[in-house]
This record gives C-alpha cells, structure tokens and sequence, in this order.
C-alpha cells in the first residue's frame, strides 16, 4: 500500500519537478535541514503516518512491528537525525516537553503537530505562560513550532478550529501598524501551498535567532490538485511570502484598475472563493481580486498596501473567513488593516456570525452559512 499510495506518487512528483503536495514538501524541508546538519524532533498524536495518512514518516512492518524512518537512511557525515514521537494525549505535558528541547537545544527543530488543532486546549498554560511570553520575561528564545489542522469541512466543533484568535490575541503586532515595527514575539501563519510551508519550516532554522512559529494547517488541501508546488518555487532565490497575490487577476486581460473588490483571505477557504469566482460571469470575476494573507503575526502592513495599492479603482475591501465572528483572525486584522487602508475605502467583514461554540455541528446548516459566505464575499460587485 505504501509503495503504490506514497511512494510511488511521491516520486514521480519529484521527477517532473511539478504537483509537489504537502507532505512531499515538508519531507523535503526535512530533508534538505537534515542534510545541513540540524535535528529535527516532530512530535504529536500519530505524527510517524500524519494524521491523515499523508506523512509517513515511519514505515512500520505489520509483522513485527519493526520501523524504518527512511529521512535518517543514507545521510553523509554530519547529517543530522530526525526523531519521530508519536506521543499521547497529555497535551500539557507533552508540549511543554517540546518547549524544553526548543530552549536546550537551538539546533533542534522541535515540532508538536496536534491530531486535530483544537487539540491546544488542554496545553494552553504552556502558550501562554512559555511560548507566548518565555523570550520577553526571560529572554529565552525558543523556535518551537506547532502545526495545529486548521479549517472548517463540516466535521462540527471540535475537529474544526486551532482557535486562532487565542494565539493571535497573545501576539504583540501594534495595532497601529503604521508605528514602528516591533520584535515579534510569535509568528503565526495560514500557509495555502506547499513551497510555503517548506520555506517556514526551513526559516525556523535558517535565521541566525529564534521565534515560536504557530501554523494553522490545512487539512482538505493536503490533497487538493489546486494546492500544489513546483520544485522551482522551492529552489534558490525563493522563499516565504507573507502575502500571496492574485495570479488569475494579474493573468487576466483586464486591466487591475477595473477590480472593485478585493478579498482577504487566510487559510484554505483560498481555494473555495477562487472556485467560485472561476464559475462566475468572466466581467464579474474580473472585478474581484483575492488576496491571501499567509502570515498573521507579524502583520504584514508592508506587502499589503503594496498589493492594494495595484488595485486604484477598487470601492472596497473584504475581509473573509470561514470561523465566527468571535474566532478566527476577524478581531486580531481590522484594527490593522484599518490603520493602513485610506479613510474612503471600507472594509467589511463577511463570515459567519458570532457563536459559542467554533462551528455549527448541523451538516445542512454548515453547507448553507458556507455557501452565503461564498455568495457575500464574490456577488453584487459594482461596475
């Protein structure tokens, strides 16, 4: 099953230099950081086959239980070793645990992966009192990174939501970003494609300093034909974006200044939106410009005013998330975006309305709220 599902695909992805998915990127994000000489430690409920059986770290015999970890097969001298822990529930102690390894070990990089990102709950003592605060009270820097599947596909509350507004909450981006900037404490990022998740990982251990990486991770799109790679954008002279812009809105034959509305958007919700614009009238679709904000924290002011400012003629902007309005990263960006967008340019909020609980658990209600979503975020554009 592994030659024929993982293995197979897997390298014939790598020979045309095209279709990488997820997984074979952060492989070879592994891959290449083991190859420089850094540790890697990935740890979590059933990290060795990833939760959605894409990762495959370990190879496990059914007959004997015997595991092969093929990343630490075949290195040259100095090479370094990745450790595969696939951990229990304790969240608590495990993840405070991996904030130990981070401290004591620069030339690790420590990785916790929840099973699902709700799963942070039980460990948010560790967030907030190391994680989030450990560099400023202590000027302990730490390069922990958690991978926490992020996004809404109808599986009800808890296999939904990271919370991200938690961890966006304890970040300290002005909200005046129009300030001077300031020394993150955390990143937090929403990454849609598989070179940018190789770049963050790799930058985790590439910059000569350290800082906690929170990543709200796909699920639907470890898959997803949309959501892939080439090699190139992986190669020398590339690296992470914290902003992605609008491909097909460049591509067009219209001209940026007939765009009247632009979208922001985090995450994988990316993929449904330009889905739906793809199967509008082409005259609509060309006057809405999508926009994907990859990195959260630090805010990033600089790449989007740069990209809205190709958009002259648009009459507003959207914000648009799947997550209620009391989730997701609504009340950590418009203050932000505020700061930055002209006084006659509004900015309007579509998503879901507040809720206690991170998504409704009804299918039929789920299907329509994301479909008006949908239906707001793209419709009644004006000329």
């Amino acid at each position: 099953r592994l030659a024929k599902r993982h293995i197979q695909p897997r390298l014939k992805q790598l020979a045309k230099g095209d279709g990488i998915d997820w997984a074979t990127a952060e492989a070879l994000a592994f891959g290449s950081l083991l190859g420089e000489g850094y540790n890697i430690r990935l740890c979590g409920q059933d990290v060795g086959r990833g939760t959605f059986s894409q990762r495959h770290a370990m190879f496990v015999c059914q007959d004997t239980e015997n595991v092969c970890v093929p990343l630490n097969d075949g290195g040259a001298e100095g090479h370094g070793k990745i450790e595969v822990v696939n951990s229990n529930l304790s969240e608590l102690a495990v993840l405070g645990f991996e904030y130990g390894v981070s401290i004591q070990s620069p030339a690790t990089l420590p990785i916790w992966e929840a099973q699902f990102g709700d799963f942070n709950n039980t460990a948010q003592v560790i967030i907030d009192t190391y994680i989030a605060s450990g560099e400023t009270k202590w000027l302990l820097q730490s390069g922990l990174t958690m991978l926490l599947p992020h996004g809404y596909d109808g599986a009800g509350p808890e296999h939904s939501s990271s919370r991200m507004e938690r961890f966006l909450q304890l970040c300290n981006t002005p909200m005046d970003v129009s300030r001077a900037a300031q020394n993150p404490n955390m990143h937090v990022a929403a990454p849609t494609t598989p070179a940018q998740i190789f770049h963050l990982l790799r930058r985790q251990m590439k910059r000569p300093y350290r800082k906690p990486l929170v990543v709200a991770g796909p699920k639907t799109i470890l898959r997803l034909a949309a959501a892939t790679s080439s090699l190139a954008e992986m190669g020398p002279g590339t690296s992470f974006q914290p902003v992605l812009a609008d491909a097909a809105a460049a591509a067009a034959a219209a001209s940026p200044a007939s765009v009247r509305r632009v979208v922001l958007v985090a995450g994988k919700l990316y993929y449904d939106l330009a889905k739906a614009r793809s199967e509008m009238d082409p005259e609509a679709a060309a006057r809405v410009a999508l926009l994907r904000v990859e990195e959260l924290c630090p805010f990033p002011a600089r790449e989007l005013q740069a990209e809205l400012a190709r958009f002259p003629g648009a009459a507003e902007v959207v914000w648009c998330q799947e997550e209620t309005m009391n989730a997701g990263a609504f009340s950590f960006v418009q203050p932000r975006l505020q700061s930055i967008l002209p006084a006659d340019l509004p900015l309007r909020y579509v998503g879901r309305g507040p809720l206690a609980a991170p998504v409704t658990g009804v299918t039929s209600v789920y299907k329509a709220e994301q479909a008006e979503i949908l239906r707001s975020a793209l419709a009644d554009v004006a000329l």
